[in-house]
């Protein structure tokens, strides 16, 4: 049974914001995207305050803490890999964010410890899902939002996100996803409703082709003009929202 490779991102170092000939490049210009739709979440729920206690899990370089920390919340972020958390201290621009190493199966922190908890291209990189929700649902606080990004599982999604990748994108690590480990909208939403959890909203994010010049094609680079929108489609990238059940 083939096992996702999550060692890589022991190896980039820098490169997590400065890559372009790396898949690292499409994540930053996917977080363009996501950001805006979770501060906009964060507000709905009046969450976009000093008091608002964050948790992000398998946060890699902090892409999302930093950013989020700039909104003047109390932010936290864990992750296994310690070169990808020592990135994130680097370029917390507040120096704000608490980063450290942790397991998302046994997080080390109290019951009803968060108002909100990220998970943003992670739940793909895991064998049980269901057993990390639960996990989740249990640091946070009762009304808490669990906020989540991941692949859905079908043979589109394999070409694209998968094969597409490989092929147009230089140093593209072998496994770094792999199919079985993608899951259907509907198994997240029974993942969460069976940690005490209800999904609020779901949202599609698919690449702008037509910001992608016809010279970088083929160029192996990942062109600083990609911009990725939202779309009512499930089928490829989903990100969403659950509600911890007071």
């Amino acid at each position: 049974m083939e096992k996702v490779n999550n060692d890589i991102y022991n190896l980039y170092g820098d490169r997590w914001y400065t890559a372009f000939d790396d898949p690292v490049a499409l994540l930053r210009a996917e977080s363009k995207t996501k950001l805006p739709w979770i501060v906009d979440k964060l507000r709905s729920h009046n969450l976009l305050k000093p008091t608002t206690k964050l948790l992000d899990v398998g946060c890699g370089a902090g892409f999302l803490s930093n950013e989020l920390a700039k909104l003047n919340l109390d932010i936290t972020g864990v992750d296994l890999s310690e070169d990808s958390l020592r990135v994130a201290t680097k370029f917390d621009q507040t120096k704000t964010v608490k980063y450290q190493t942790a397991d998302a199966y046994h997080l080390p922190f109290p019951e009803n410890t968060f108002d909100v908890l990220t998970a943003m291209d992670f739940l793909e990189h895991v064998e049980n899902p269901a057993d990390i929700i639960k996990e989740f649902s249990r640091v946070l606080k009762p009304g808490g939002i669990f906020i989540f990004h991941t692949f859905n599982r079908n043979p589109i999604a394999y070409l694209v996100v998968i094969k597409l990748v490989e092929w147009l994108v230089k140093n593209t690590p072998k496994h770094m996803h792999i199919i079985r480990l993608f899951i259907k909208p509907s198994e997240l939403a029974k993942y969460c409703q069976d940690a005490g959890m209800s999904v609020e909203a779901m949202t599609g994010i698919k690449p702008v082709f037509s910001s992608i010049p016809i010279s970088h094609i083929f160029s192996g680079v990942v062109p600083e003009t990609l911009r990725f929108e939202l779309t009512k489609s499930l089928l490829l990238s989903y990100m969403g929202n659950a509600l911890k059940k007071p």
